[in-house]
């Protein structure tokens, strides 16, 4: 069975584009707000992976990185932070709240799917 990834961002294009490098492999929804991503998550779609933007409407990714893992159901789901903030400000933050990646768009598609790989492949071996 293809694992789920979930993709959070206000921008379409970003949304389509990462559909279309990530269906080959994965299983991929898209919300376009961390508000509507936490309701569909709390309807019983729990991912497998979270790839979410920081600057949305209605729940920032911030917020959003809050939520789950302050919940005991999708506290230790994996997550990369996709953002145009390039500063190291914004990147520690993510880090310290337990994001597990951060990378800053425009993006190589190739190192996206690298990165979300290795993370899967280090999950296996610590489960």
């Amino acid at each position: 069975m293809n694992k789920k990834i979930l993709i959070i961002d206000d921008d379409t294009s970003i949304r389509m584009l990462l559909e279309h490098i990530l269906k080959e492999k994965y299983e991929v929804e898209s919300k376009e707000n961390g508000h509507d991503a936490l309701l569909y998550m709390q309807e019983g779609n729990v991912p497998d992976m979270i790839i979410s933007d920081l600057s949305m409407p209605k729940m920032n990714g911030i917020d959003f990185i809050d939520n789950i893992r302050s919940s005991n159901f999708f506290n230790n789901i994996p997550l990369i932070v996709l953002s145009a903030k390039e500063n190291s400000k914004e990147r520690i933050e993510c880090l310290k709240k337990r994001a597990d990646d951060y990378m800053v768009k425009p993006f190589n598609p190739e190192e996206l799917k690298l990165r979300i790989s290795n993370i899967f492949r280090r999950m296996k071996k610590a489960g």
